[in-house]
């Protein structure tokens, strides 16, 4: 089976993607996009994508696209730690670092330790944190350092010189399974943190007290909501769609009877599935 992952290589998706998938086939894609795409056109089974970071916030294209395309479903959620570390070429030292490349958000994770230890130093942006970990392998001759992974230190044959210099302890990436159907992942080697619901809500028309109408919904069925949040439909200002994470395992009656009084106030409801969230080691 082929899965789809954001790449490049040495990313944080790839090594979300290695653990939920040890034995399968994993091909990197070049965008969110390319993930979808590679899905919904059979290329793969499934994509591995991120769909939120406890620091950065949600990744709104994932959004985006799980709006856009309906045919594709949420088959598990997937938590890992996300440690930053700054490398070099092992022919290089420490003393000799002129600039420090990097994904824009890793730099950002990074920015009091960068800050404190290299404030003079230059610091530039990169595709990502693997790409600019490849660009230090490549340049031997340049006096660079990069912030990426340990897989990515590893592929490409770095020394970490400073390990762990996010800036906060807490810094967690959420990523998604998506496929075209309405599967339940299950994975017994990984620890299982709970049950959920993903749906696409949106509102009939605009009109005072029609997102708490949809909330209602839930509210007096006492069906706890651990996300809600709301994306441009790039219709014109102010139209919306919500996507809402419902806790705990499916119910029939109450999860069948909240999506069908949703559709009776004619709020159009995408439903991405009912999954486990797991959680992988960094």
């Amino acid at each position: 089976m082929k899965i789809a992952f954001l790449g490049p290589h040495a990313s944080f998706t790839q090594l979300a993607t290695a653990q939920l998938f040890p034995d399968e086939e994993i091909l990197p894609q070049a965008s969110i996009l390319d993930c979808f795409n590679a899905v919904e056109n059979g290329e793969v089974a499934k994509a591995v994508v991120p769909l939120e970071n406890s620091i950065e916030g949600t990744v709104s294209m994932t959004l985006d696209y799980l709006y856009k395309t309906p045919s594709i479903k949420i088959e598990a959620e997937a938590v890992m730690p996300i440690a930053h570390h700054l490398m070099i070429h092992p022919e290089n030292s420490v003393e000799d670092i002129e600039r420090i490349y990097s994904h824009p958000q890793a730099l950002a994770q990074s920015f009091h330790f960068l800050d404190s230890h290299y404030k003079n130093i230059p610091k530039q942006d990169f595709s990502s944190t693997a790409a600019a970990a490849k660009y230090v392998s490549e340049n031997k001759d340049l006096k660079i350092a990069a912030v990426a992974n340990q897989f990515a230190a590893n592929l490409y044959g770095l020394n970490i010189i400073s390990r762990n210099i996010q800036d906060f302890e807490q810094n967690h990436t959420r990523f998604i399974i998506i496929s075209k159907q309405q599967n339940k992942y299950d994975n017994s080697r990984l620890e299982t943190l709970g049950e959920k619901s993903g749906m696409l809500v949106t509102l009939p028309e605009d009109h005072p007290g029609g997102l708490h109408q949809v909330l209602s919904v839930f509210a007096w069925r006492k069906m706890n909501l651990s996300k809600i949040e709301s994306r441009t439909l790039k219709t014109g200002l102010g139209n919306y769609f919500f996507f809402i994470n419902v806790e705990g395992p499916w119910h029939d009656v109450l999860h069948e009877n909240a999506l069908k009084e949703l559709k009776s106030i004619n709020a159009n409801v995408d439903f991405l599935g009912n999954y486990k969230e797991f959680l992988l080691e960094s």
